[in-house]
């Protein structure tokens, strides 16, 4: 392989990682929200969703992060019923992730 091209595969490899690394560090704390594991998640702006990911990375304890999804779950059913739709099922409980992944205790 010559020089060049091994060196723009090293700065890949270094952009990957410090991207990575970034992400967890500023704003991301290693947990993404998404339809996957947020009621309501089709039902909400982008704007509410960034609100409900702010309040779910604030909390400390797993009984903060239930009671900010216990709510937030509550709201989107009664959206959900005015709007006549189904409330989606996430596929993960949020906080039981969130407290594996050492981000809430």
């Amino acid at each position: 392989m010559e020089s060049g091209r091994r060196f723009a595969v090293a700065a890949m490899l270094v952009a990957m990682v410090f991207s990575g690394s970034a992400l967890a560090q500023w704003g991301g704390r290693g947990y993404r929200f998404n339809q996957g594991n947020t009621p309501g998640w089709t039902l909400m702006t982008p704007a509410e969703r960034t609100a409900y990911r702010d309040q779910m990375l604030s909390a400390k304890t797993y009984r903060e992060c239930h009671t900010i999804w216990v709510t937030h779950r509550k709201a989107m059913e009664a959206r959900a019923r005015e709007k006549g739709v189904t409330l989606n099922t996430p596929r993960f409980n949020a906080c039981d992730r969130m407290k594996a992944r050492g981000l809430i205790k």
